[in-house]
């Protein structure tokens, strides 16, 4: 009854598993960026922030982030290992120190294990359940990046729409930046805000907006940043480029939308796929309470359930992959 018991809790632990990975699997956005997406455009950023001036730009941001510290916080937040993670929290907008989120990391790893050793007593279970739940703080932070970046994007649009009103009505770019920062709602305003102040405050114009570009990692943005730029050393109707720009951008929206809807079949198809399995295994157990606890207790039945579980897995991630359309 005891190694019954025991093949139990694996199997629902190895359940709990593939859960988890469903969800983050299906629940990421279909126009998400990937992560080879990502990663070049972190290398365009970092080649674009290259020279004196761009290291200039990232020690007055560290300057800035740390004047409000302790001595001890300041050690700890400029710590080499840690700087991904101040990058992740300042483009998630959430209010919080790194350390602090890697403390709490670390909190709820401990006591997922001690709970899942007290309640299994296997020695399996703090090696799954620990992991998963020191992962919980960065998969939110993630998440919360990805939906203030898809948000700052829909609203670009109406910022280059302010942009061009403001110049063609004789306002300079900071002037014009300002009214951004006054007229549109978060989380928009609050960047731009952050601009204006340090375009306001004796900083330059470039550096500026190569901070912006740092705090909303996003090929909109840097198509933005980069006509201004491209304008303000060439010359140039700003307000004609920034106007075919909100007209790419718009036209890129819609498409986005008939893609979607387009594919939503597919991704209800996937849902019920993936599904299937688990409501199944809650009706079996309900109707023949005993059936689950012998397919288990099988030495054959519980490798074919184990087979079962990593194959749900490898489609979950191919079914990701099909529905992840770039545009």
């Amino acid at each position: 009854m005891e190694a019954l018991g025991d093949k139990l809790w694996i199997f629902l632990a190895l359940v709990f598993v593939a859960v988890f990975l469903l969800s983050q699997g299906l629940v990421i956005p279909v126009f998400g960026e990937s992560r080879g997406a990502r990663k070049r455009l972190n290398e365009r950023m970092h080649k674009m922030t290259q020279g004196d001036e761009g290291q200039k730009r990232l020690s007055l941001m560290q300057e800035q982030y740390l004047r409000d510290l302790s001595p001890l916080e300041k050690r700890l937040e400029s710590m080499h290992l840690l700087q991904p993670l101040v990058s992740l929290i300042a483009q998630s907008g959430y209010q919080t120190r790194a350390y602090r989120v890697l403390l709490l990391a670390l909190l709820l790893a401990a006591v997922a294990a001690f709970v899942g050793f007290s309640m299994t007593k296997a020695w399996w279970a703090p090696m799954v359940l620990a992991p998963l739940a020191a992962s919980a703080p960065f998969l939110y932070l993630r998440n919360k990046r990805s939906k203030r970046i898809a948000k700052i994007e829909e609203q670009l649009p109406d910022v280059v729409d302010v942009i061009i009103r403001a110049l063609r009505a004789g306002h300079p770019f900071i002037e014009a930046i300002r009214l951004v920062s006054t007229e549109m709602p978060s989380p928009v305003k609050e960047e731009f805000q952050k601009t204006f102040n340090e375009i306001n405050y004796g900083g330059d114009v470039r550096a500026a907006l190569f901070g912006l570009l740092q705090r909303v990692p996003s090929v909109l943005v840097m198509a933005l940043i980069t006509a201004v730029l491209v304008q303000r050393e060439s010359g140039g109707n700003l307000a004609e480029v920034l106007e075919k720009i909100a007209g790419v951008i718009r036209g890129r929206f819609r498409f986005q939308r008939r893609v979607r809807t387009l594919s939503a079949e597919g991704r209800i198809s996937a849902w019920v796929l993936t599904m299937t399995p688990f409501v199944l295994f809650v009706l079996i157990s309900l109707v023949n309470p005993d059936y689950m606890p012998m397919l288990i207790e099988s030495p054959r039945g519980a490798d074919i359930v184990l087979i079962a579980l990593i194959l749900i897995v490898i489609g979950v991630f191919w079914i990701k992959k099909i529905l992840n359309i770039k545009v």
